[in-house]
């Protein structure tokens, strides 16, 4: 067992000790050289970084590459998608309404939605608004997430609504943190709704222009897509373009709970003004109250603090307020939120007692750029006892992960029946259907509402198989398990993660498929209707 005394002191030497003992901002060639390191340890190709303080910028800049095929540099105008950092819009949405009177906090949804409905009638009756963005339902976190990744989603907000009623809590009403998106673009519904326009145009009107933020929740105009960073993963030391996620033009479904559009040089209004908020700088331009913005960053829902925690931030306490996440870092309350999507990563953090913020913007997928960068500013800033650095632990920890590889299940490569028979249409109450091809291939899997749920199907054992999507990157593999009645005929099928340890919690839990056709049916092509 690793002694943390040892394991958690990686410093970075004299400069990062003197500078966190005098909480103060690395300079920026510091900066400059912490954002190339992390870029090239967790193959990230492009980054924008921010820091505002005292209502003055203290730092902006970019490192490396926007768009590496055509030779394009990231420049701190480039445009990124912010990934979950969008819920804070949503929640300041809301916000601006109840700074209107025209909702409260805890009113009833059903108040508002009446069509609002979860498996249990006393919850639904009870879901609040606080509800809506406190991640407290009950649901396994990322409930209901196939209905909007990955991009595009054949899925309308309407029909996330909807579909609700057919999602299993795992936990009691409020009883603790269950991470929600379905529930984030139900608070954008229920804006739309009592502002009578789409939630991105209202965005756009009462946050956006006020603050004069070229930031766009809904569809992006051309100047955007000149200037727009492509998004990557990386395989085996080689970049690869994530083309589903890209800023193309138009909005996503998905935009209240990660879709939002900006640059960090856009970012920077947003961040001074909501520490100007914070601190009573009022002006007439403001979206919304300080009363508002308290009640967002006062914790509605208590999270798990970890040793590691306690170890790295001193953390005594962490909670999830409405649209942001809450903690206390060496002594200071922090509020931040990442967001993660393929291709892109974000980084919001403000110090409000300090004013201070920053907000950095990537375009790879590996989380351990931003958490190294933001990091290693916070413990200079806050003045850590025993900064760290950042890049060699997390170095470190995947490293030890990896000599520690999750055990693969092992089938026999066989199925009992032949591969036609288990072709055929497939339908879910809530999830659509899905066509299973036979070929002279073999089987193959298509998902009629999303559109990038395609992949082949490897036999695997008894009368199940593994499904390896086409695209290696929109899911892990899933395993399909069909279901034969008495005369062995196939009636059906369900999904599950192909791991050795299923449970409960994966995002294919309320799913069951049956058998109603052999084919697909044909969509009407008048009206493109099935």
């Amino acid at each position: 067992m690793h002694d943390p005394k040892r394991w958690f002191k990686v410093v970075w030497g004299a400069a990062w000790l003197s500078l966190a003992s005098h909480a103060a901002l690395p300079d920026s060639s510091q900066l400059d050289a912490l954002a190339e390191q992390a870029m090239a340890a967790f193959a990230t190709p492009g980054m924008t970084l921010a820091l505002v303080q005292g209502g003055e910028v203290r730092h902006l800049a970019a490192y490396g590459y926007r768009d590496l095929t055509q030779g394009l540099p990231a420049e701190t105008s480039s445009y990124f998608r912010l990934a979950s950092v969008s819920k804070a819009f949503t929640a300041a949405s809301v916000a601006i309404l109840v700074d209107e009177g025209k909702l409260h906090w805890d009113d009833k949804v059903v108040d508002h939605l009446p069509e609002f409905r979860l498996q249990d009638p006393w919850v639904t009756a009870e879901f609040t608004l606080r509800d809506l963005l406190s991640h407290r339902s009950g649901l396994v976190g990322g409930a209901g997430d196939s209905m909007i990744w990955p991009e595009p989603s054949g899925f309308s907000r309407q029909e996330v609504l909807h579909n609700l009623r057919y999602l299993t809590p795992e936990f009691g009403f409020r009883s603790q943190y269950g991470y929600s998106n379905v529930f984030y673009i139900v608070a954008a519904e229920l804006v739309a709704r009592l502002a009578q326009q789409p939630w991105e145009d209202f965005v756009a009107e009462r946050i956006f222009q006020p603050l004069g933020m070229a930031c766009y929740a809904g569809a992006v105009p051309q100047t955007v897509l000149d200037n727009r960073a492509v998004g990557y993963g990386e395989r085996d030391g080689d970049f690869f373009i994530i083309e589903r996620n890209g800023i193309d033009g138009p909005g996503l479904m998905s935009a209240a709970a990660g879709g939002v559009v900006c640059s960090a040089e856009a970012m920077l209004p947003w961040l001074r003004f909501l520490l100007d908020s914070h601190h009573g700088r009022t002006t007439e331009k403001q979206p919304f109250s300080p009363q508002q913005l308290q009640a967002m960053w006062s914790p509605s829902t208590l999270m798990t603090v970890t040793g590691r925690s306690w170890q790295l931030h001193q953390t005594n306490f962490s909670a999830y307020g409405l649209g942001w996440r809450l903690q206390d870092m060496h002594g200071h309350k922090v509020v931040h939120h990442t967001g993660t999507l393929s291709g892109f990563q974000a980084y919001l953090a403000l110090v409000p007692e300090l004013d201070f913020g920053l907000v950095l913007l990537n375009n790879g997928s590996d989380s351990g750029a931003r958490t190294a960068v933001v990091q290693s500013i916070l413990d200079a800033y806050l003045a850590a006892a025993e900064p760290i650095d950042w890049v060699a632990l997390l170095q470190q920890e995947r490293e030890e992960r990896a000599q520690h590889p999750v055990a693969k299940p092992v089938g026999t490569g066989e199925v009992l029946l032949p591969l036609s028979a288990y072709a055929g249409y497939f339908a879910d109450r809530w999830f659509g259907g899905i066509e299973i091809r036979h070929s002279p291939e073999g089987l193959s899997f298509h998902s009629s509402r999303m559109i990038n749920k395609v992949g082949s199907m490897e036999p695997f054992a008894d009368h199940s198989f593994v499904i390896r999507w086409q695209d290696p990157n929109v899911a892990a593999a899933a395993r399909i398990q069909f279901q034969l009645d008495a005369q062995r005929n196939v009636t059906g099928f369900e999904l599950l993660p192909h791991r050795g340890q299923v449970g409960s919690r994966h995002p294919y839990r309320d799913m069951a498929f049956r058998k109603v056709a052999e084919q697909a049916p044909v969509a009407d092509e008048a009206t493109g209707e099935e």
